[in-house]
């Protein structure tokens, strides 16, 4: 018998409640705290001002100037919980979304691939097979504006982060840890293992929408060489670093 997670809703400073679900990676979790957020935004509480899905909780913002004297808003988010789950999660109208991810996993921007692949026992056309077969899916946006955070990594390819992380990873970098992967958006210190890289911009302020992936999108890595990851950077107007 699968039983629902009990929720726990607690303060996020002075104006947001976050509703946990789970405080461990639970991928059925994570799909339903998405499918939730769906209902949030659906009922259209005048009191809420964004909804922000996480890893296994949801946040709800809020502006304090415009609540009446004497609102609760962990009442009030107990009550509308209380009511989307005893009601049917609705389905997003959108079908989610599949996003195909070029990678190039060459050494030259690959740096920890053969680590990688050493932890794991496989060589490293096998790590690459196994990366770019997992039914990836996003789980949630965090650490920076646009950084995915992906999970439904294949089990094989499970390793820790690095003992020491890196003070600068490159713009649009792919790294595995644990049972996730991530790309990187910006030139950021990072402790994940990189495994390639992609010439897409993950995330463009000046794009619509600025991010490249959102959660609930289904994401296919798709090895290219070296020679194309170079051409479809010049194409993006990419730096991209070595």
């Amino acid at each position: 018998m699968t039983t629902r997670p009990i929720p726990r809703i607690v303060p996020l400073g002075d104006s947001a409640v976050l509703i946990e679900l789970s405080n461990v990676l639970d991928l059925a979790v994570n799909a339903r705290i998405q499918e939730l957020a769906v209902a949030v935004r659906r009922s259209g509480q005048p009191w809420i001002r964004d909804v922000v899905p996480a890893i296994g909780s949801l946040a709800l913002h809020f502006d304090p100037a415009h609540v009446a004297p004497g609102f609760s808003p962990r009442e009030a988010a107990a009550a509308l919980l209380d009511a989307c789950l005893h009601a049917a999660l609705p389905d997003d109208d959108t079908p989610a979304r599949r996003v195909e991810v070029p990678v190039c996993y060459a050494p030259e921007v690959a740096p920890d691939l053969t680590d990688v692949a050493a932890k794991c026992g496989l060589d490293v056309d096998e790590v690459v097979r196994r990366h770019c077969a997992s039914p990836h899916r996003v789980l949630m946006l965090g650490f920076v504006p646009g950084h995915p955070y992906i999970g439904g990594l294949d089990p094989a390819l499970k390793v820790p982060r690095r003992a020491t992380p890196r003070t600068k990873v490159p713009a649009g970098s792919i790294a595995i840890a644990n049972a996730q992967s991530v790309v990187y958006p910006f030139t950021t210190p990072g402790g994940w293992n990189l495994i390639g890289r992609t010439p897409f911009r993950v995330f463009d302020a000046g794009r619509d929408p600025p991010a490249l992936l959102v959660p609930g999108d289904f994401v296919a890595f798709v090895p290219i060489s070296l020679t194309r990851y170079e051409e479809l950077s010049r194409d993006a107007g990419g730096d991209r670093e070595r």
